[in-house]
C-alpha cells in the first residue's frame, strides 16, 4: 500500500511543482490591485488617472495600468439607462487617458460606439416589437386555452404581462437579443486590454 500524506504534506508537494514566483509576477501581485482602486476611484469621483499613474515608478506603471484598464472595461455595459451611458464614457475616457497608442484605442472605439448606439437606437425598436408580438401570441394562445375548456367563444381579459410564464419568456428573448450585443462589445473588449 502507499504511504497516506497530509493535506499539509501534499499542498507543499505542489508549491514545490510551482516554483517561486518571478519578479513580475510579483509586481503583478502587488501593484494591479492598487491600478483597480484607482480605476474605481476614478469611477466615483473625478481622480486624474495619469497623474496617479505618474506617481509609481516605470516597473510598477505597467502593473498599475493593466489593473486601471482591467476594472474600466469591466465597467462598459449595454446602454440600458443614463447612468450606464454615463459611466460608459467615464470609462472609455479613462481607458483612453492611460493608453499610450490613441490611435488605436479610438479606432476600437470608434466601433464600440457603433455597437452601443444601434443596441440604443434599433435594439429599443427590436426589444418593442418583440415584446408586443410575444404579448399577443401568449393572449392568443390563453384565449385558445379558455375556449378550449370552457366551449365559449367570448374574449376574457388576462394581464398577460403579469403571467410568470411570460415573464420568463420575455426575459429569455431579451438575453438573447442582447447576446449579440454583447458579444462584439467583449471582442472589442479584448482588443482594447492588448493596446498599450
Amino acid at each position: 500500500m502507499g504511504e497516506i500524506k497530509s493535506a499539509a504534506e501534499i499542498a507543499r508537494e505542489k508549491l514545490e511543482k510551482i516554483g517561486e514566483p518571478t519578479e513580475e509576477e510579483r509586481l503583478k501581485w502587488k501593484y494591479a490591485p492598487e491600478g483597480e482602486k484607482l480605476a474605481a476611484l476614478y469611477l466615483k469621483e473625478d481622480t486624474n488617472l495619469v497623474n496617479e499613474v505618474k506617481k509609481f515608478d516605470d516597473k510598477a506603471r505597467k502593473f498599475i495600468t493593466a489593473g486601471i484598464s482591467d476594472i474600466l472595461l469591466r465597467n462598459i455595459s449595454l446602454p440600458r439607462n443614463e447612468a450606464a451611458r454615463r459611466t460608459n464614457k467615464k470609462a472609455m475616457d479613462g481607458i483612453k487617458a492611460i493608453k499610450d497608442d490613441k490611435v488605436a484605442v479610438e479606432n476600437v472605439f470608434s466601433k464600440m460606439r457603433h455597437v452601443l448606439d444601434h443596441y440604443v437606437q434599433e435594439g429599443a425598436k427590436q426589444k418593442k416589437q418583440a415584446y408586443e408580438s410575444l404579448k399577443a401570441e401568449f393572449d392568443a394562445k390563453i384565449q385558445e386555452a379558455i375556449r378550449q375548456k370552457t366551449g365559449v367563444n367570448a374574449r376574457v381579459n388576462i394581464d398577460i404581462e403579469n403571467q410568470p410564464q411570460f415573464l420568463e419568456e420575455w426575459q429569455r428573448l431579451q438575453a438573447q437579443m442582447e447576446a449579440q450585443y454583447l458579444t462584439l462589445l467583449d471582442d472589442y473588449k479584448r482588443e482594447l486590454a492588448v493596446i498599450n
